[in-house]
C-alpha cells in the first residue's frame, strides 16, 4: 500500500521517454472548467519547468516538469486512471505529447492534451495567474477579505519590541526558511504547530502574540487558526512578513535556532484539542476511524493520506501507509501534494490538534477531508522517511567516483563529457569539476551546445533521475553512455574536488522560480510587487470562479 488510493498496474512500464504513440485525445478550456465547477476528480498539468510556469498558468494546474515525470507522477498521482490532461510548451516545441506518452508508459490510462495548449487557455477567456501555490496564496488573501484578520505594520511590531513589551514573535514559516531570516527575537513555530504549542510559549493570556511568514499567506492562515480555536490572547500578524519589515528598512536576524517547546502540558493540551475540534467541526471535517480508513478507497476515488506532525516526528514513527506533510505547508502547497483536484484527504496525527487544524483550512479550500480518530502509538509502526514512488530505472553502466576522478584526469579534450541533470540551485552549490548543467527535457539542444563526446558521463544527486536521462541519450549518440555511481553525492561523499557556480550552463537554469520572498538579496522592487500581486488575488479569483472557498 502507499500513501495513496491507487489500482494500479504493476511497476513494470517502460518509463523513458520516446516518440509520441498515437494521437491523445483532447479536452477543451470548457470541458476543464465544467470538471472543477462539479467538483469532479480532474489533474491539470504544466510540464513546463517551475519558472516558465510561474510566469502564467490556470489556478488548479499543477507542475510537473516533463524531466521528472518517471520521477514525481506515482506518488502524486496515484490512481492510474485519473482523468489527466497536460498543457506546455517551451521555445516553440509542444511538450504536452511527449509528457503524456510517459504517461500512458506509466500506466495512465486516461491521458488528455489541453486543446490549443495555455494560449488556447487563455483565447477561451481562462484566467491565469503568476507564481507558485497560488491556491494557497489566493486563500489566504481570501481569508484576510472575509474575516478581517487582525495585523500589525512592521513599524508597529518594532516598536513593541523596542519597548519591550509583552509581545510573542513566532515564524510559521519551515525552521530552515526561518533560519534563512527571521524578526529578531521571534521563535520558529511552524503553522500546524501553532494552536498546538503557542499557549506554551505565552502562557499569560495577556501576551500579544504576533506570527510572521515572509509574505502573506502563513501569516494570516497562523494568525486565522489561532483566532478560530479560540486563543484567548491578542493576536496580529505580522503585515507583509519578511518583506514588510525589509521594506520598512529593518534589520532581519539570522541563523537563529529558537524553536518551539518540544513538550505541551496535558492542560495546555486538553484546551488546544477543544478548540482544534470545534473549528474542524465547523468547517465540516469528517472523522474516522483509522481501520475504516481502506473503506475510502473505491474505484474512481483518489485517496491522499498525509500525517501532518513534523518530520522528525514522522521518522520516529508513522502509519505504514501515510505521507509526511507537516499541516503548514500542506495547507501552503495543495497544489504540490495533492494535484488531483476533487480527491479526498485523510489527515493523521497524535495529539487531536494539527490534523484537526490542517482539516479546517483544507476542507475551507474546497476539499473532502477525514480526520482519523485517535488511536495507539503501536499503529505507529513505521519508520524513516516515505520510500520513493518510481518505476526501475533503467539499466545503465556506471562508474564509481574514484574511476571517474582518474578518467577526467588522464581525458584529452573531447573525449569526455560529464552531464549533471540536478536541480540548478544545488549545480551552482556545487558540482564535479568540468560538469554541464542539463534539464533533461531539453537533452537534445544541450548536446549541440556541449558538443561531441567520446564518453559521456551522467549524474544528478543521487543518480536516479540520471539513469532516466541515460535512456534518452542512447537515442541520441553512439557513444559510450555510464552513470557515477550514487550520483554527485558518492563524489561528495568521496571527498573529491567540487566546482561551484555558474560555470558550464549547457540549459537555462530556469528548472526553479526564485520566489521574491525568499532569501536576502531581493530588490525593494521585486519584494513590493509581489505584495501587489498578492492584493489583486482576490479579483482573479472572481473572475476564474472555480476555487469553492468557504470560509467558517
Amino acid at each position: 500500500m502507499s500513501a495513496y488510493s491507487t489500482d494500479a498496474p504493476s511497476q513494470t512500464a517502460d518509463p523513458a521517454l520516446a516518440a509520441v504513440d498515437s494521437p491523445f485525445p483532447e479536452l477543451t478550456y470548457a470541458d476543464v472548467r465544467a470538471a472543477l465547477l462539479a467538483r469532479e476528480e480532474i489533474t491539470l498539468l504544466d510540464v513546463r519547468e517551475e519558472d516558465p510556469f510561474a510566469q502564467a498558468h490556470p489556478l488548479w494546474a499543477a507542475n510537473l516538469p516533463l524531466s521528472r515525470v518517471e520521477i514525481d507522477a506515482w506518488a502524486r498521482i496515484p490512481r492510474r486512471d485519473t482523468r489527466i490532461v497536460v498543457y506546455g510548451e517551451h521555445n516553440g516545441e509542444d511538450l504536452a505529447p511527449r509528457a503524456a506518452s510517459v504517461l500512458r508508459k506509466l500506466g495512465y490510462t486516461h491521458v488528455h492534451l489541453l486543446a490549443g495548449g495555455l494560449e488556447g487557455w487563455i483565447a477561451a477567456g481562462g484566467e491565469v495567474f503568476r507564481d507558485v501555490n497560488v491556491p494557497s496564496k489566493a486563500f489566504g488573501e481570501w481569508v484576510e477579505g472575509l474575516r478581517h484578520t487582525p495585523s500589525l505594520s512592521a513599524q508597529e511590531v518594532k516598536a513593541l519590541l523596542d519597548a519591550n513589551a509583552d509581545v510573542v514573535v513566532v515564524d510559521a514559516r519551515r525552521f530552515d526558511e526561518y533560519q534563512t531570516m527571521n524578526i529578531p527575537g521571534s521563535t520558529s513555530v511552524p503553522g500546524a504547530e501553532l494552536v498546538l504549542r503557542v499557549r506554551e510559549l505565552a502562557p499569560d493570556p495577556a501576551t500579544r502574540v504576533i506570527v510572521n511568514c515572509a509574505g502573506r499567506t502563513r501569516s494570516i492562515i497562523g494568525t486565522q487558526s489561532l483566532v478560530n480555536a479560540g486563543l484567548p490572547n491578542p493576536v496580529a500578524a505580522l503585515r507583509n512578513g519578511t518583506i514588510g519589515w525589509t521594506l520598512a528598512g529593518q534589520t532581519l536576524e539570522q541563523g537563529a535556532d529558537r524553536r518551539h517547546p518540544a513538550s505541551v502540558r496535558e492542560a495546555t493540551l486538553a484546551v488546544a484539542r477543544e478548540g482544534a475540534k470545534a473549528v474542524a467541526d465547523r468547517a465540516g471535517v469528517r472523522r474516522i476511524a483509522l481501520h475504516d480508513v481502506p473503506s475510502l478507497s473505491v474505484p474512481g476515488r483518489t485517496v491522499y493520506r498525509f500525517d501532518v506532525r513534523t518530520p522528525e516526528e514522522y521518522a520516529a514513527g508513522h502509519l505504514p501507509d501515510f505521507a509526511s506533510a507537516p499541516g503548514g505547508q500542506l495547507v501552503q502547497e495543495t497544489d504540490h501534494h495533492a494535484p488531483v483536484r476533487g480527491a479526498w484527504i485523510v489527515l493523521a496525527d497524535d495529539d487531536g490538534v494539527r490534523a484537526d487544524m490542517t482539516g479546517s483550512w483544507l476542507a475551507q479550500m474546497g476539499w473532502t477531508v477525514y480526520v482519523v480518530e485517535p488511536h495507539g502509538a503501536e499503529a505507529r509502526s513505521a519508520q524513516g522517511g516515505w520510500p520513493l514512488h518510481t518505476p526501475s530505472a533503467p539499466d545503465v553502466g556506471t562508474v564509481s567516483p574514484a574511476l571517474l576522478a582518474k578518467w577526467l584526469d588522464e581525458a584529452a579534450p573531447g573525449q569526455i563529457a560529464v552531464l549533471d541533470f540536478t536541480s540548478g540551485v544545488n549545480y551552482v552549490k556545487r558540482h564535479i569539476p568540468g560538469a554541464w548543467f542539463v534539464i533533461r527535457a531539453r537533452l537534445a539542444d544541450a548536446l549541440r551546445k556541449i558538443g561531441p563526446a567520446q564518453r559521456y558521463v551522467l549524474t544528478c544527486g543521487s543518480s536516479l533521475l540520471a539513469r532516466f536521462a541515460a535512456a534518452d541519450l542512447r537515442r541520441l549518440t553512439d557513444a559510450e553512455i555510464v552513470v557515477v555511481d550514487g550520483g554527485t553525492q558518492a563524489w561528495i561523499n568521496a571527498g573529491l574536488p567540487l566546482e561551484s557556480g555558474e560555470t558550464r550552463l549547457a540549459s537555462a537554469r530556469d528548472d526553479r522560480y526564485r520566489r521574491p520572498y525568499e532569501g536576502t538579496d531581493n530588490a525593494a522592487q521585486a519584494m513590493q510587487a509581489y505584495l501587489d500581486w498578492e492584493f489583486g488575488l482576490v479579483d482573479q479569483l472572481h473572475r476564474d470562479g472555480t476555487h469553492h472557498f468557504q470560509v467558517v
